[in-house]
């Protein structure tokens, strides 16, 4: 990939054009075949990976170092309060109404919704993830659906991570609630705008910083999706993380399962020589870089050279890379994990203390002191013009039947919700 210099920039309260895509082709899924196929020896198995217990709780306990951090009262705090703005009782589909897709997957629909039974002066916007039971027993998508719900009841009521309010369930479906984010997609503010400035990137990356430093250190998972697509802009320009379908918690083990996306895989996940908590770092640089230069550095039409590049290790930069940005991305995007930044001695705070956030005040960030440098255009709580249009939703006949035989061999798998 050759050099090339772009000038950053960065741009306040503006909406961006509606041609541009919200969701990029990028799926580990579509390179999975070709690289079993590529593969010279067979996948190794871990007992990491072997379901226990406590793994399939609601939340997150699995053995923690006696070290680990306490979740800190503030976040405690919000995650209550969030959750109290609906009643207690058992919620229905039934209790809101239903206004607009904003978005789609291979097995689950985002709606914004609005809650029927709100008082007037309350908004009582939401979004809801729906999942049609059959389709996600079908695709073999039962775990990854666990490991969402279970790992955001964990985390939610951090500043920068969506907030998961209730679960519920019908005969058909599966329910998320989930805070409704206004500001779509970062992944089409980049596309939008080519690049962001580097005091934008810095901003945006100082917030992933701090989601990543709560991820590991406070509840040892790891993300393993990091990407512009899955990083949401809340009305006031912040960042919310969201998709914890591969979320896992781990400390200080290893796993071994093939998942992410592929400009975003680090070394070892190609290799399939285990990894951990390290490959978010990975993915942080990479992002970084592409906040930047307009694209990843690793890049190409097939991805099994992305996944070449990706091993070999090799950075390019463009000529006018400032210095602090090229030297952090060098160190996250490490091919040795065990010295990557982020994941050697002194963790997150290592990162924190890198001349790329010279200027960063982290308890600024942290509290939201300051809008962010995009502040999105939102008309009104249930405005959706930074979303792209949907297709409607398929007639209920066309879908896959959660018929008796299902319900009888499946439904206690649903029972967290």
């Amino acid at each position: 990939m050759a050099a090339e210099t772009i000038q950053g920039q960065s741009s306040t309260s503006y909406r961006p054009e509606t041609d541009v895509p919200a969701e990029s082709t990028r799926d580990i899924d579509t390179v999975n075949k070709k690289q079993q196929q590529h593969q010279q020896q067979p996948q190794k198995k871990s007992n990491a990976e072997k379901p226990n217990s406590l793994d399939l709780s609601l939340g997150l306990d699995l053995a923690c170092p006696a070290s680990r951090p306490e979740t800190p009262q503030d976040i405690l705090e919000n995650r209550e309060r969030i959750r109290q703005r609906l009643p207690a009782e058992r919620l229905s589909i039934d209790d809101f109404d239903l206004l607009e897709t904003v978005g789609t997957g291979t097995f689950a629909r985002v709606w914004l919704a609005r809650w029927a039974k709100r008082k007037e002066g309350q908004d009582g916007v939401y979004a809801i993830k729906i999942l049609h039971k059959a389709d996600v027993i079908k695709l073999k998508q039962v775990e990854h659906v666990r490991n969402e719900v279970r790992t955001l009841a964990a985390v939610s009521g951090h500043p920068f991570i969506i907030s998961l309010i209730s679960t519920f369930s019908d005969d058909q479906n599966l329910y998320m609630l989930l805070d409704y984010c206004p500001g779509g997609e970062v992944f089409t503010f980049l596309r939008r705008a080519r690049c962001f400035s580097e005091r934008t990137s810095q901003f945006y990356a100082a917030e992933i910083v701090l989601i990543l430093e709560f991820l590991h250190e406070v509840h040892g998972v790891a993300y393993r999706d990091l990407k512009p697509e899955n990083i949401l802009l809340d009305a006031e320009g912040h960042l919310k993380l969201v998709d914890f379908g591969f979320a896992k918690q781990l400390w200080s083990r290893e796993t071994y399962t093939l998942c992410g996306t592929p400009e975003y895989l680090a070394p070892e996940v190609i290799h399939n020589s285990g990894h951990g908590l390290a490959v978010d770092w990975w993915a942080l640089g990479v992002l970084i870089y592409e906040f930047i230069v307009g694209q990843p550095p690793f890049w190409d039409q097939n991805p099994m050279r992305i996944y070449e590049q990706i091993v070999q290790g090799r950075l390019r930069f463009p000529v006018n890379m400032p210095p602090a940005v090229r030297d952090i991305v060098s160190q996250l995007c490490t091919t040795n994990p065990s010295e990557r930044l982020g994941y050697i001695k002194g963790g997150a705070a290592r990162v924190k203390q890198h001349p790329f956030f010279k200027d960063i005040n982290w308890d600024d960030i942290y509290f939201r002191r300051t809008k962010g440098p995009i502040v999105p255009r939102v008309d009104s709580p249930t405005d959706t013009g930074n979303f792209e249009e949907y297709p409607d939703e398929p007639d209920s006949s066309l879908l896959t039947p959660y018929t008796k035989e299902m319900r009888e061999k499946h439904d206690d798998m649903f029972a967290d919700f």
